[in-house]
């Protein structure tokens, strides 16, 4: 028995198919159909039942299927880990980002990496926290940084905080509602709002604050993923900006006088895959994110 029979196993597993396995693995079908045969040997049962055109796992191939997947994964991550080492200071970075924290740290971090650490391929990953997650999962990235609210609990992940940011209501310079010392909640709903989707914790504060009229849903007109596009919107344009004061004010925005203040923060994590090696800059990575990721 050894790792590439378990890899085969698994692949003929998922595509319900000893030819659509092969094609997917780049060999013949009677070399895959031998790679089988010789792990149903080694096991002495068989793994598939042959039924017609159709195959379907025994009860002996689902178990082996759960244990060969957490098998094959240990074997990647001893080769992962045996090449950090070869690596020592060199080597890759690959950090998923959402929109808030790329805001604040997409930029500083390519500057820092050029100048401090220029052996260092560096890679940096937009999208959505589902798809993040998979990545991650999937050994894409060594992690990813994320509103620690948004990360449900799970077994696998390592969830360390990184840092809490205040988030206000702002405009551009000479927007009328600069006008006013003060500005009440009614007030700003004159105009459009902007802002990335906002967590349920948020939506509570905004409620509890200024009432059901602050309910994103309702309240929101312009929504978007990227934080330096809705910026960059509202800083031509009459529309008011839902979001991180600090994106705001490296925006060139103006925080509105807003009362009662808005009293909400986003909170930051790094969110790492329990059990795997990690990438030797990782751990400065962290303190540089933390840095930045406060007031």
């Amino acid at each position: 028995m050894n790792i590439k029979q378990l890899e085969h196993l698994i692949a003929v597993a998922e595509a319900r198919s000893f030819s659509r396995a092969a094609e997917r693995l780049f060999i013949t079908q009677p070399a895959l159909s031998r790679s089988i045969r010789a792990l149903e040997e080694d096991l002495g049962a068989p793994l598939f039942d042959r039924i017609g055109k159709r195959i379907e796992l025994t009860p002996l191939g689902n178990h082996v299927l759960e244990r060969a997947g957490r098998l094959v994964r240990d074997s990647g991550e001893l080769a992962r880990s045996a090449d950090i080492f070869r690596q020592g200071g060199g080597g890759a970075l690959r950090i998923g980002m959402g929109s808030g924290p790329a805001a604040m740290l997409m930029a500083p971090l390519l500057c820092h990496m050029a100048e401090r650490h220029p052996g260092v391929r560096l890679g940096i990953t937009r999208g959505a926290l589902a798809l993040q997650l998979v990545q991650l999962r999937a050994g894409q990235l060594d992690a990813l940084v994320a509103d620690a609210r948004s990360i449900a609990p799970a077994q696998d992940l390592l969830v360390g905080p990184l840092g809490e940011l205040r988030t206000c209501f702002a405009c551009r310079p000479g927007h009328p509602l600069l006008e006013h010392d003060t500005l009440t909640f009614e007030q700003l709903l004159a105009y459009p709002v902007a802002s990335t989707p906002l967590s349920d914790e948020v939506a509570r504060l905004l409620v509890a604050a200024y009432g059901p009229a602050a309910l994103p849903e309702r309240m929101v007109t312009l929504q978007c993923e990227d934080v330096a596009s809705l910026v960059d919107a509202v800083g031509r344009s009459q529309a008011l900006f839902l979001g991180l004061a600090a994106a705001a004010r490296a925006g060139g925005l103006a925080e509105l006088p807003l009362r009662p203040r808005l009293d909400a923060r986003a909170r930051f994590a790094c969110v790492t895959l329990a059990g795997r090696t990690e990438a030797p800059l990782l751990p400065a990575f962290r303190a540089f994110a933390a840095g930045l990721l406060r007031d």
